[in-house]
């Protein structure tokens, strides 16, 4: 066994196509299949469900697939250690990927141009994801580190650093009648006509909870898992929505929308970011969570 027949295998699983896999590791497909099949044999068990077409990976091969994704993680975090040491003057190298809830998004570049300031090398894949894919993904190793509530539901296994706080506002059109308002419970924003994430977003969660509390329930208008376009909606199609008050900041004042400070009850949850409790960490990891820290909290501010 050898690290390329690891790296063939995630590969398939994760493109569940042997040509496309095959591509993604820059080899032929019968090379590709050979290896796999060459795994098999070297293990003794069936991994991969045969038929003319790639149809899943039997159970074993879905233990060994976990343990393959193990072993890549790791072995990266050896070069990239073992990189770091040969030069070290030149600061680590590599991409990470990052995976944030909707509301943090535009939260995100702060943290990422403090880790670009002290390590130039380093690149980010960022992508848009429900708190339960975060940790999902943690654990199965297709995301780096996350971005996600620290103080709202369970985060066992993993090592947080606190980011913000984040705090709510009711965001409408600027000619709207409590546009100019310096607070608005939460009874009257459910009386709004109301654009929300999807309740598969813990953000959701939090809200709906919110509404519960105030003795409300409303339904919104539009969902979408977007905070973009959530301020989209506000702006052109004049619904009413509930964000983060520093959406508007990070995202250059949009013209047209004012955020309106919630309050009866006031809410507030810990943002903060994440990765999986491993020994060792990645260097890169571990970098990640030093520029956290040297972020917390006033830049967040």
């Amino acid at each position: 066994m050898d690290v390329r027949q690891l790296q063939y295998l995630a590969a398939l699983a994760r493109e569940k196509h042997f040509t496309r896999a095959a591509a993604a590791c820059n080899v032929t497909q019968p090379t590709l299949s050979g290896r796999i099949r060459q795994l098999e044999l070297e293990l003794e068990v069936p991994i991969v469900e045969r038929g003319q077409r790639y149809r899943g990976l039997t159970p074993e091969g879905e233990k060994v697939l976990k343990w393959a994704q193990v072993i890549l993680k790791n072995w990266q975090s050896m070069q990239e250690e073992l990189g770091h040491l040969k030069d070290h003057e030149s600061g680590l190298t590599g991409r990470v990927v990052v995976g944030g809830i909707p509301s943090s998004l535009p939260m995100i570049p702060l943290l990422t141009k403090k880790i670009r300031s002290i390590h130039p090398g380093i690149d980010f894949t960022v992508l848009s994801q429900s708190s339960e894919e975060i940790l999902r993904g943690l654990t199965d190793f297709s995301i780096d580190v996350g971005i996600t509530y620290l103080d709202n539901e369970p985060i066992q296994g993993m090592l947080a650093t606190p980011l913000y706080a984040e705090r709510y506002c009711l965001f409408v059109p600027e000619s709207h009648p409590l546009a100019k308002r310096e607070s608005v419970t939460w009874l009257e924003a459910s009386k709004e006509p109301l654009c929300l994430l999807t309740s598969n977003m813990q953000n959701r969660r939090i809200i709906d909870r919110a509404f519960e509390r105030a003795n409300c329930n409303p339904t919104p208008r539009l969902e979408t898992n977007s905070v973009i376009n959530l301020c989209s909606n506000v702006r052109l199609m004049g619904l009413s929505s509930i964000m983060p008050q520093y959406v508007l900041e990070m995202l250059g004042n949009v013209s047209g929308i004012k955020a309106i400070p919630l309050d009866q009850p006031k809410v507030e949850h810990s943002v903060g970011l994440v990765v999986a409790d491993r020994d060792p960490l990645s260097p890169l990891i571990e970098a990640l969570r030093e520029a956290a820290a040297a972020l917390t909290p006033v830049n967040f501010a």
